[in-house]
């Protein structure tokens, strides 16, 4: 069974589309791996997070982006937040932002 990929919002879809070509190309074909294979790819691609949350490591001749994203059952990925590297360390800012979207997802999945 294939996994269907989500976006949080239109504006998390936006910003990815954003991207410089090259990190995009390679995001596309993550998400594209992730839809047939799941979303647990391991390093390169993904990277677990902690507490449910997971990274796509997308990586360019521009530079390297980032996505988070969370598995929901059946089969669906949610893509949570994203941007553009500009450090070696994840900014606790772009984290904290997927954590709370995550916390918020996670909550509305309960009350279905």
């Amino acid at each position: 069974m294939d996994w269907e990929i989500f976006y949080y919002s239109d504006e998390v879809q936006e910003m990815i589309d954003a991207w410089p070509v090259g990190i995009r190309a390679y995001y596309a074909k993550i998400t594209e791996r992730m839809s047939v294979f799941g979303p647990n790819l391991g390093m390169p691609f993904t990277r677990s997070m902690g507490q449910g949350l997971f990274e796509i490591r997308a990586k360019g001749k521009e530079g390297i982006g980032r996505a988070f994203f969370c598995m929901m059952v059946e089969h669906k990925i949610i893509i949570l937040h994203a941007y553009i590297k500009k450090s070696e360390k994840t900014p606790q800012r772009e984290l904290e932002v997927a954590r709370r979207r995550l916390a918020e997802v996670q909550k509305q999945g309960r009350r279905r």
